[in-house]
């Protein structure tokens, strides 16, 4: 998935400027006290609070964004089932209720779920919110014009595989059910047991049929949230929102809504928005990102400025940059010379390479290091700070290669301190001196996604990454490891091909789990358990540094998202 500040997840779970979107620690963020440099710190409403991004929020339809618990700027407009807890760190990795009175009751083997919404919904119109418009909502996010969300529910509704939304088929979904006008049951072909992480995807929200323009929708979304909005100009490049008067705390206890007017402002290049936040003058003041970090020159710079520095929100995202093995390609198809790389590897260049400390946090299990994933602490193939050179060159030997070896490793040309250049000439220099010879081969972005991802083109060693669609080990263990998602004929993310029914098997007996802590615990198990078979080297996790304007209050960055939560947000 991408960062959280992005709208869609594959193609390589994020690909560019973070670059995540995207939202990778076990502490929670640091400089997030929830207060802003001078003055009074108490929040109010009222005022303008202006978003300086890079990327344009485009295809602002709720069946079209794929998002990482409702996204930031979207779930100002659009409510769903249930969303993400808006509070620092840790606490903001769980999932509440949000339109729902709960986040759903399921039956015994979580194979049906059903849901019952508050009392009182409105949309800007002042009309209620119904279980029918989220049902039709679901429907119109699997028309192909209306195409770009998260897959979850064609894969997991019953009959759905061959729906084609209800624009062709009227009879709309079977396995939804709406009894009453607040009621909606979801039947499913498996079970499930996070289906409450799914219902924060923008998909479930309400869509009122009558008020459904087709592609034309994203232009003005009818609003359930706090905001609706006035101006799309460019395909989101400019979006202005102001108050849906219809919306109300006594539904909504996550969205503070403070500012009565919220200006985006997109196209940006990077280093203008961080010099303008840097600045803080006249409306930027009371300004913030949501998509773009502060670089190491950046960084050094605020590091340096008492100021600034205290106008720095530091976030952390489940997100890991690793090595990834074909074990199809000679010689990665012996687990010893898998093993030799990882022990051979110097995290401490490669963190250096991606920013320094401040930016990345050295990686050496799978899954990132967070609660909520069910992180469990391993080190397989200690290479300590710099590299085990010496282990890896007896491994080396053991697998028949005495005089080292010569390999290609193939990354991206994009600068974007994860798979570019300089991660790949820390590792290069750094298997040197195990005696194996590293060619590198750069690529232009969209060939090597389309490289990398192709079961045809896939190279026997490269330079990946993956992103939490929501903070549990389910959707970052199961793409990349359960062999029923190997795709032989398009985007494939299972890059170590494997196809083992003992792990296929554990990710279906998680799955079915509803206690989403035991759950955490096992997927933690199956992490280390994976991580024997040596099909990746976990490098690092990303750190988020955000600077905001002078005049922002009430800072809070979760582990969800890992950035500034504008929901939160107030400038007065």
């Amino acid at each position: 998935m991408r960062p959280p500040s992005l709208t869609t997840r594959r193609v390589a779970a994020l690909s560019v400027s973070l670059v995540l979107a995207a939202g990778a620690a076990a502490c929670g963020p640091e400089d997030n006290d929830a207060k802003s440099s001078g003055g009074d710190s108490t929040p109010h409403k009222g005022g303008t609070l202006t978003v300086l991004n890079s990327n344009p929020q485009q295809d602002f339809d709720p069946a079209r964004l794929y998002t990482s618990g409702g996204g930031n700027v979207p779930s100002l407009v659009f409510r769903t089932l249930t969303t993400r807890n808006r509070e620092n760190g840790a606490a903001g990795a769980e999932v509440v209720p949000d339109l729902a009175t709960d986040t759903g009751r399921p039956n015994k083997d979580a194979t049906v779920w059903t849901y019952t919404l508050k009392s009182g919904l409105k949309y800007e119109d002042g009309t209620a919110i119904t279980s029918a418009d989220i049902k039709y909502g679901i429907e119109r996010s699997f028309a192909p014009e209306l195409s770009g969300g998260a897959p979850y529910l064609r894969d997991w509704l019953v009959g759905a595989a061959d729906y084609q939304g209800p624009y062709k088929d009227k009879k709309g979904l079977a396995a939804i059910e709406t009894p009453d006008a607040r009621t909606i049951v979801f039947h499913l072909n498996k079970p499930e047991g996070e289906f409450p992480y799914l219902a924060t995807q923008t998909q479930f929200t309400p869509v009122p049929k009558a008020k459904d323009t087709g592609t034309k929708y994203e232009e003005h979304p009818v609003s359930s949230g706090p905001y609706k909005v006035v101006t799309n100009q460019n395909d989101g490049e400019h979006l202005v929102l102001e108050r849906n008067t219809y919306w109300s705390t006594s539904t909504d206890a996550e969205r503070k809504a403070y500012p009565d007017r919220i200006d985006v402002k997109s196209g940006l290049d990077s280093s203008v928005i961080n010099q303008r936040l840097s600045a803080s003058q006249g409306a930027d003041t009371a300004a913030v990102t949501t998509d773009t970090n502060l670089g190491p020159a950046e960084l050094a710079k605020v590091t340096g400025d008492k100021e600034l520095a205290a106008r720095v929100g530091t976030g952390h995202f489940g997100y890991t940059n690793y090595i990834a093995f074909n074990p199809t390609v000679k010689p990665f198809n012996n687990v010893k010379v898998r093993q030799a790389i990882s022990y051979a590897i110097d995290r401490s260049s490669v963190v250096n390479a991606a920013g320094g400390s401040a930016l990345a946090e050295s990686a050496t299990t799978f899954l990132p290091n967070q609660k909520s994933f069910g992180y469990e602490p391993y080190d397989l193939f200690p290479a300590g700070a710099t590299g085990n050179a010496a282990k890896a060159k007896e491994l080396l030997k053991e697998a028949g290669h005495p005089n080292g070896l010569t390999v290609t490793l193939t990354h991206s040309n994009a600068k974007d301190f994860e798979t570019s250049p300089e991660i790949a000439t820390a590792i290069q220099d750094a298997l040197k001196k195990a005696g194996i010879t590293v060619k590198l081969q750069g690529l232009e972005d969209n060939n090597y996604s389309d490289t990398i991802h192709s079961v045809k083109t896939e190279p026997g060693f490269f330079l990946a990454h993956w992103g939490a669609d929501w903070p549990s080990g389910g959707p970052f263990l199961a793409p990349i490891f359960d062999g029923r998602q190997i795709v032989r004929d398009g985007a494939n993310f299972n890059t170590g091909l494997l196809n083992d029914k003992s792990v296929n098997d554990e990710i279906d007996a998680i799955n079915k789990l509803t206690d989403l802590d035991a759950a955490a615990k096992r997927w933690g198990a199956l992490d280390k358990k994976i991580g024997e078979q040596a099909l990746t080297v976990p490098l690092f996790h990303p750190v988020y540094k955000r600077l905001y304007g002078k005049d922002i209050k009430n800072v809070v960055i979760s582990d969800w998202t890992g950035v500034l939560d504008i929901s939160q947000v107030a400038v007065k």
